[in-house]
């Protein structure tokens, strides 16, 4: 089968799951073409049966801002008559799904009808898609697709509740390659704890829904009873923030920021803990890829997030800013041996759950549904 994917390029979840679903693809045989604007970050070397096709851009003077969806659009259409695909999935509702629903009309002209998959990520329906100025198209969007997939029962629910939705929603989980966080490379335990501290992570784009101040102020609290170091892993808008914060509660010798990683997997399996306290969450990937290490959760209990992170089994949730909860938690792991072993082999039993080869075989079977329909 020949699958078109269109999806953010970048380190943001919908991005990685979208490239690791089309090299798992590649691999069992199918072709995935790659429709976006750059080299997907998780693309990285050459696999066989994948293909890279980029979105180009041109300056016009009459246009402030470049429409993407157009450019978008136009490529799709290029890519399926030139390889003749038999299906095309998008990531993310806007501009994705709307931009193919304008190249199916194209193509429908040529007599070419291509089905639409689109899977719904959580920010497109939850922040962009509910905004009034995006609200109308976003909905025409979903309705328009010819199978719509979510990636937790929870962003289903907020999808059926902020939209006029005609059609079902399947729920996809995201998934994890445990293959991946096997231990083959040397743990970077030494580099961040030299002196034997506990180690608590984080990674995500550092956008205020991640909530990183909170991070500082349970970590904070940490500090008073055990000695431990602060991993922030990634980059954005709220890291001089935090960093500011750490200074105010003379906590910033213990936090560490490393920047973007692509192997994240060294970071978390020398991990001891990870935290996710985010405002809205439709699924936590960065959690469950913690859990494929063996590294217990403390999260908040927003959105998708219990679906993953099972209270008492996998780590600890708590309500959305509850930072004193957070750091009782966090104590309480660190200080009981037995419970620590508990939550790591139960995260580690939860992410085998979420593994690729389940989860892939999904998407497979609603190809074949949707081409054959």
């Amino acid at each position: 089968m020949k699958i078109g994917i269109v999806c953010y390029p970048t380190f943001g979840g919908s991005g990685v799951i979208a490239t690791e679903l089309g090299k798992y693809l590649a691999l069992k045989g199918h072709q995935a073409h790659f429709i976006t604007y750059d080299q997907p970050v998780r693309l990285n070397g050459m696999v066989e049966n994948t293909y890279y096709h980029e979105v180009s851009m041109h300056d016009y003077p009459l246009f402030q801002y470049q429409p993407y969806e157009l450019a978008l659009s136009s490529k799709m259409v290029q890519v399926i008559r030139k390889w003749k695909l038999d299906v095309l999935h998008v990531h993310y509702a806007i501009p994705h799904a709307y931009a193919a629903h304008m190249a199916k009309l194209i193509l429908k002209a040529d007599g070419i009808n291509i089905p639409v998959i689109t899977t719904l990520h959580g920010t497109d329906i939850t922040l962009v898609g509910k905004n009034p100025i995006y609200r109308d198209a976003v909905n025409f969007s979903i309705n328009a697709s010819d199978v719509v997939t979510s990636v937790s029962k929870s962003l289903k629910e907020d999808t059926e509740r902020l939209f006029s939705i005609n059609r079902p929603i399947e729920v996809i989980p995201n998934f994890i390659d445990k293959t991946v966080y096997l231990e083959t490379k040397p743990c970077l335990r030494k580099q961040f704890a030299p002196d034997g501290e506990r180690i608590i992570s984080h990674i995500s784009n550092f956008r205020p829904v991640k909530r990183l101040l909170d991070i500082v102020r349970v970590f904070a609290q940490v500090c008073k009873d055990h000695r431990v170091k602060l991993l922030m892993v990634g980059d954005g808008p709220d890291k001089e923030k935090a960093r500011d914060l750490a200074i105010e509660l003379g906590v910033a010798d213990h936090v560490i920021f490393t920047g973007k990683v692509l192997d994240i997997d060294r970071v978390l399996r020398c991990s001891d803990l990870f935290m996710l306290p985010s405002e809205k969450e439709s699924f936590g990937l960065a959690a469950l890829e913690a859990m494929a290490c063996s590294v217990p959760v403390v999260s908040s209990n927003t959105g998708g997030l219990p679906e993953v992170n099972i209270h008492g089994e996998t780590g600890f949730t708590a309500a959305v800013g509850d930072v004193d909860v957070m750091a009782h938690y966090i104590k309480q792991i660190f200080s009981n041996q037995q419970l620590e072993e508990k939550l790591r082999l139960g995260a580690k039993a939860q992410a085998d759950r979420f593994d690729i080869q389940f989860i892939a075989p999904l998407y497979e079977a609603v190809y074949q549904k949707a081409v054959s329909s």
